[in-house]
């Protein structure tokens, strides 16, 4: 079963766009919510990522993975794939 990945994001942000480059090249499928200056948005964001409010902010499963250079982390430590086969 595959993983159930979501993905807050903003339409010109550079790292939104690596991150779902990432996911993409993976072959994951994602949920993707663009909050452009939707402040409610934003801060049910930040309620679910502990306080962050940067983009983008990935979630797997329901765990808070961080952001771009998290999800990048997890990939080059091996690790975003086993994430990524448990659903």
């Amino acid at each position: 079963m595959a993983a159930k990945v979501e993905i807050y994001t903003w339409s010109t942000c550079p790292f939104c766009l690596r991150a779902k480059d990432l996911l993409e090249e993976k072959t994951v499928e994602f949920t993707e919510y663009n909050i452009d200056g939707d402040e409610a948005a934003r801060s049910k964001m930040a309620q679910r990522a502990k306080g962050r409010r940067t983009l983008p902010q990935i979630f797997i499963n329901d765990q808070h993975v961080g952001g771009c250079d998290d999800l990048h982390r997890l990939d080059y430590q091996g690790k975003l794939d086993e994430l990524l086969q448990t659903g």
